[in-house]
């Protein structure tokens, strides 16, 4: 998992192979994998977070990520969960039309929110579903 988010991320920064563990390990995460992809959400009540969606740049525009959100989705909202909420880096474009064909909705903006690996900053968009 470790490799497919490094391949993934500079902004905000991959996270480790240990940073991972510790996730997948907590009963409040939520792990929907495929072959060279994974997603991660965390309940809080009725809440939930999409921690993170990645899919190797090599297998991208093959519906992985959508199939991975939905599962997700699905999943969450057959424990119960009523809502998500996410955020993304305002330059991913490509993540910011998976989560608004998912039906996700712009709900804020961050701004300077994540610190690039030269020091620079973006801001997020913070998402958010009702399921």
């Amino acid at each position: 998992m470790a490799e497919i988010h490094g391949a993934c991320f500079t902004q905000p920064r991959p996270w480790s192979a240990t940073e991972l563990a510790a996730l997948c390990a907590s009963p409040l995460c939520l792990v929907k994998s495929c072959d060279q992809g994974f997603a991660i959400a965390r309940r809080a009540g009725p809440e939930a977070e999409l921690l993170t969606i990645a899919v190797h740049p090599d297998a991208r525009r093959k519906g992985k990520a959508r199939t991975l959100l939905s599962a997700l989705l699905q999943e969450l909202r057959a424990t119960g969960c009523e809502e998500i909420f996410l955020e993304v880096v305002e330059h991913n474009t490509a993540a910011i039309a998976l989560y608004e064909a998912a039906g996700f909705g712009k709900l804020s903006y961050r701004k300077d929110y994540y610190r690039g690996p030269e020091g620079g900053t973006a801001a997020a968009l913070v998402m958010h579903k009702t399921l």
